[in-house]
């Protein structure tokens, strides 16, 4: 009911934010709720390091990567900024040690406006601060994806929004303290597409990939 509340408010706002034009957020389908049932039967772990995202997340092998570490992955495939935010208060309740996010690709997908992602990842912020302030934040940069082998599905998603979204990405985590991980650098090539060798199908990553993006946080000293 609470969370029904808050999707509800937010869609009002959402839709007023945009002009009236109508946004699209929905989220709870089939395999969000099957994650997070599997998610609340998960012993808690003490200081844990949280990767919380769509697909790409979901995908990261985080725990035999970073054998030992109190690895959570909160990814689930398809997930939008709404519904994080609807199932912030489970990560929350963790007090985790860290939350690295990476979510957004599937708003854009949507054709969700810039402004409105960028709101929802305020909020985000916000509460996991409020909710757990001494959880360190890291917002990390939406991937680019390379439009010459793009899936159909996702033809939406320009590497100019994920620009706009990225530099208001960046912006908040200095407005409120949190670290902004810059993976476009990882990732992209020369013409600022997302490496041909590094991805599938334009938008997600090769299994190998996951490598670099993990020592690319160890090189900054984020993990």
């Amino acid at each position: 009911m609470k969370q029904s509340f808050i999707l509800t408010a937010l869609t009002l706002l959402v839709t007023a934010k945009a002009g009236a034009q109508q946004v699209d957020s929905s989220y709870n389908n089939s395999h969000y709720k099957e994650r997070m049932a599997l998610f609340a039967k998960l012993p808690a772990q003490k200081k844990a390091i949280v990767f919380l995202g769509n697909s790409i997340t979901e995908a990261g092998r985080w725990n035999e990567i970073l054998p030992g570490r109190p690895v959570q992955n909160r990814g689930i495939s398809g997930d939008v900024t709404f519904g994080v935010l609807a199932r912030l208060p489970q990560i929350i309740a963790g007090k985790p040690a860290k939350v690295f996010m990476l979510i957004g690709v599937n708003d854009l997908k949507r054709g969700t406006p810039v402004e409105v992602i960028v709101r929802n990842y305020e909020r985000i912020t916000d509460m996991l601060k409020a909710g757990s302030p001494k959880t360190k934040i890291y917002l990390q940069s939406v991937l680019p994806v390379n439009d010459t082998i793009l899936v159909e599905g996702f033809k939406k998603v320009t590497n100019a929004n994920v620009a706009l979204l990225n530099k208001a990405l960046q912006r908040i985590a200095e407005e409120k303290g949190c670290t902004y991980v810059n993976l476009h650098d990882v990732f992209a090539g020369p013409s600022g597409q997302l490496k041909k060798e590094e991805t599938p199908d334009g938008l997600h990553l090769k299994t190998g990939a996951y490598f670099a993006w993990v020592h690319y946080l160890q090189s900054k000293k984020y993990l």
